[in-house]
């Protein structure tokens, strides 16, 4: 359904409905995917997951960030996560996003952001810090500053994006550092990136069989997709790989039951966290991935306890209606 995506996608890049919603909190179901909006009910639901025998990474969602005061604000609330994580003695690192950093203001004040991040997580344990993947556009960007700091911190990683042509040779590059591998959440054109499931899905796995037959260091396998779920179990028990060279990673709110299934399979697994006000262009990007969970935004909808949120976002609320509505009609012709 590559029209009712493209209109996901269209939306999580709307600065205006970015920051409308972020006047009514987590709301449209993205409550569902969305830890909360502070730290205290997150490292709430990171407690409850690392009972389950979960680990988590958190990400303070931010979007649309365009100054350098922006930027240190976000580099602020990152170091207080670690800080509060590590008194709070849970199970859980951070993703960040190099562009919530400052990169498109410049490129080495987004360094110096993401160096100081990494020299606060020393402090808090040496806490592992994942530089999340963006846009194709930032991907240089990405790799310039990895470049830089992995010579000098061995707490820092990175995503591979299965999409992506040249994904195996970005791969290769870092044999010795920690990866995430994912298949790719952004809309990228033809020249750069493979645009059907059947050759992303080929792609992925290419992708984690090489990983894992190849690097010691550690790999995150992140997907809901049961099949290669099930595949790379077959794989490693077929090549004696060990399960302390990966694990299995999903998002807060889908498959929870699945999540805790394999966790208590004994296989390590993290689930992805988000927080924060800045939910909208990341539920926008969920739904694009599976418009199918469109239901969540119905159910809060109308839902009744949801009456004065209503009332202070009717305008997000109305575009939300015509969203579902239209969405679903996308679904019946495609």
């Amino acid at each position: 359904m590559p029209v009712v995506k493209d209109f996901f996608i269209a939306l999580s890049n709307n600065k205006f409905m970015n920051e409308s919603a972020k006047k009514m909190g987590p709301a449209l179901g993205a409550k569902k995917v969305v830890a909360g909006v502070d730290i205290d009910s997150t490292i709430d639901t990171v407690e409850r997951l690392n009972m389950r025998g979960i680990s988590c990474t958190l990400d303070n969602l931010g979007e649309f960030v365009t100054t350098r005061h922006e930027a240190l604000e976000a580099q602020q609330n990152i170091v207080e996560i670690m800080r509060r994580n590590y008194n709070a003695n849970i199970d859980a690192h951070v993703s960040i996003k190099l562009t919530q950093l400052g990169i498109n203001i410049d490129k080495e004040f987004a360094y110096k952001n993401t160096r100081e991040i990494l020299l606060k997580a020393h402090e808090y344990g040496n806490t592992f810090v994942n530089i999340d993947a963006e846009k194709y556009e930032d991907l240089v960007g990405i790799t310039e500053t990895l470049d830089r700091l992995k010579g000098e911190f061995k707490n820092v990683g990175t995503v591979i994006q299965a999409y992506l042509y040249d994904a195996m040779n970005i791969m290769n590059k870092y044999q010795d550092v920690r990866l995430r591998l994912v298949k790719g959440a952004y809309k990228e054109g033809p020249n750069v990136a493979f645009q059907t499931k059947e050759e992303i899905d080929s792609n992925y796995i290419k992708l984690i069989e090489h990983r894992l037959l190849t690097s010691n260091a550690f790999t995150s396998i992140a997907t809901h997709d049961h099949n290669i779920i099930n595949h790379v179990k077959q794989f490693v028990k077929d090549h004696h790989i060990s399960n302390d060279q990966f694990e299995f990673q999903m998002l807060y709110g889908f498959r929870t039951d699945y999540a805790y299934e394999l966790a208590g399979e004994g296989y390590n697994f993290t689930m992805y966290v988000p927080f924060g006000e800045d939910w909208f262009g990341y539920f926008m990007r969920r739904l694009a991935e599976r418009p199918q969970n469109l239901n969540l935004i119905l159910l809060d909808i109308f839902n009744k306890k949801n009456k004065e949120k209503i009332a202070v976002g009717a305008g997000i609320i109305g575009a939300a209606s015509l969203l579902a509505i239209g969405a679903s009609k996308l679904f019946k012709k495609n």
